[in-house]
């Protein structure tokens, strides 16, 4: 054999080699899944934790101030209405000591009057009162998916929510929104 003949058969069979290759490389696409089957799918929720003010109006009861803190006027009213009923009672040295008794007991009985009367005097306003409250809400951040692929399961989390089907590319499952159709 000569030289050239033996270069033709070497390039001829470079060229087998090339040509089969690409052959099953071609058939390998070809026969290729170019989707994977979804067999769940399940949204994956995230908790948002928003503070608000939260205000109402309140009535609210306070003791009115007070204008006489000793009471003064409810004790000499009272010593004068106990000395008037103290003196009519007895006679002599005996009026004497029911009209001081009278006067003494009266002028506490005044004075606690008074104590009472001004604890029960109250004034009612109303108060804007406010408090922060937080509010939770639950987002959507995207789907876990458990998808079949060549007889093998896998999950893989997408933004979107697929259809039965995921595609398929270069053997791997695309997790990424399918581009908007236009129309």
């Amino acid at each position: 054999m000569d030289r050239s003949m033996m270069k033709g058969l070497a390039v001829g069979g470079l060229a087998m080699v090339v040509l089969g290759a690409s052959g099953v490389t071609g058939y390998k696409s070809l026969t290729a899944p170019k989707f994977a089957e979804v067999t769940a799918v399940k949204p994956v929720m995230e908790t948002a934790v928003t503070p608000r003010e939260h205000c109402a109006d309140v009535q609210v009861q306070r003791t009115a101030p007070v204008q006489d803190k000793n009471r003064v006027a409810g004790t000499v009213v009272g010593g004068l209405a106990g000395g008037l009923l103290g003196s009519a009672v007895g006679r002599g040295n005996g009026n004497t000591l029911a009209t001081v008794a009278g006067a003494v007991a009266g002028g506490y009985a005044g004075n606690q009057v008074q104590k009472n009367m001004q604890q029960k005097d109250v004034t009612t306003a109303v108060e804007r009162r406010c408090k922060t409250v937080n509010e939770k809400s639950q987002k959507l951040i995207g789907y876990d998916v458990s998808y079949r692929l060549d007889g093998k399961d896998g999950v893989a989390r997408t933004s979107f929510k697929p259809g039965t089907t995921l595609p398929v590319k270069d053997g791997k499952v695309v997790t990424t929104a399918p581009p908007a159709e236009k129309s």
